[in-house]
């Protein structure tokens, strides 16, 4: 669990409801201490769920199954779905997989939907935001697409692209208003709940 003693204000406890590496570290970065907790949540889309209404609702849902086990904590949730004109892609899991995603997503423009969702039981907080990223991808050759997956195996996420790895080689453009949304967990919206929520980031 992260320390820093320099920011003592916070009197709840505050949870991540993520295993997610890139969310930790990307939380790490304001500052506070918090701990991680594995949400119990399916994932799995609605029939004909848009995805912005699906990463606000498993983000929503991640943190309010975090927050009926810790009722006095402060619960950050996030999801992230790939948008390809209006259809969910989720995280690949495998090669087979990932190269289908980005054998479609050649040369188009997806919109990378990330929630957050924050939660305190014991006060009745609930708010989430939702970040939209528009990535316009390459027109990526087959042997594009296997040398990337082979190097980087971004097999666990969504779209099947880490921009902040050789992922940023597949596009051409990145377009968003929260910098850290496309890593996984948008820090501006983040930072606007904490707030709201009673804690001090700073």
């Amino acid at each position: 669990m992260p320390e820093n003693t320099s920011n003592t204000s916070t009197l709840r406890p505050l949870i991540l409801g993520s295993t997610s590496r890139y969310r930790q570290e990307l939380l790490s970065r304001l500052g506070l201490p918090f701990q991680t907790e594995a949400p119990a949540v399916d994932e799995t889309p609605e029939p004909g769920e848009h995805p912005a209404h699906l990463a606000v609702r498993l983000a929503l849902a991640k943190a309010r199954e975090v927050a009926t086990r810790f009722p006095d904590a402060v619960v950050i949730g996030s999801d992230q779905v790939a948008d390809l004109h209006g259809e969910p892609l989720g995280k690949p899991g495998t090669h087979q997989r990932a190269v289908a995603q980005l054998q479609r997503m050649r040369g188009e423009t997806v919109v990378f939907q990330t929630a957050v969702a924050v939660v305190c039981r014991n006060t009745g907080f609930e708010q989430t935001e939702l970040a939209a990223v528009q990535v316009t991808f390459r027109q990526l050759s087959d042997q594009q697409i296997e040398q990337y997956l082979q190097t980087e195996k971004p097999y666990d996420c969504a779209g099947s692209a880490k921009s902040e790895g050789l992922g940023i080689a597949l596009l051409t453009r990145i377009e968003n208003d929260d910098p850290t949304a496309l890593i996984g967990l948008p820090l501006i919206r983040t930072c606007h709940l904490l707030r709201a929520a009673g804690v001090d980031v700073l």
